[in-house]
């Protein structure tokens, strides 16, 4: 595991460059933590008391920025990539996955979701989602901190697999 793809974030950038920094930062955390595994290491669930593999944090990640972007913020009518089996998220059920599939989908959901944040003006933008209005500041802070949460996760089942650790 190498950290040579990861651009760590500007201490003196502007709000929306500190945010979209972040936000990269988090994504390439997450990319890092899968680097150089095979797929069946990637969909283990390393960690007996969890359900959670890296390929299901890949596919969630996939699934949680086209809904925070594609869906939030450009009000697009979009179906999850995996629909729910009995009420629960289906990226995380990973044994019949394809790991390519996984990864071009969460490759492109980032694409869009940096397009739609390049078509907003300003941080303090809003639209109303469901009802609820929400600023693009509020869907960058809230995907930094869905990655920081799920990087430690991810973290815990690198170290699971292989012994790899770091940031």
């Amino acid at each position: 595991m190498t950290d040579d793809q990861r651009i760590h974030p500007s201490k003196t950038a502007g709000d929306r460059a500190s945010l979209i920094a972040f936000l990269d930062y988090q994504r390439a955390t997450l990319a890092m933590k899968c680097q150089g595994l095979t797929g069946g290491q990637l969909k283990r669930k390393a960690v007996p008391t969890s359900g959670l593999s890296l390929l299901g944090l890949v596919r969630h990640a996939a699934e949680v920025e086209r809904s925070w972007f594609r869906s939030a913020l450009s009000g697009e009518d979009r179906k999850a990539l995996w629909p729910s089996v009995k009420g629960e998220f289906a990226e995380f059920h990973v044994d019949d996955a394809d790991v390519d599939e996984a990864f071009v989908f969460w490759r492109e959901a980032c694409e869009d979701s940096r397009a739609v944040t390049d078509a907003f003006e300003s941080l303090d933008d809003t639209v109303d989602f469901r009802g609820e209005v929400i600023s693009l500041r509020y869907v960058l802070t809230h995907m930094i901190e869905e990655y920081a949460r799920h990087n430690g996760h991810a973290d815990l089942l690198r170290e699971a697999i292989d012994g790899e650790v770091g940031e």
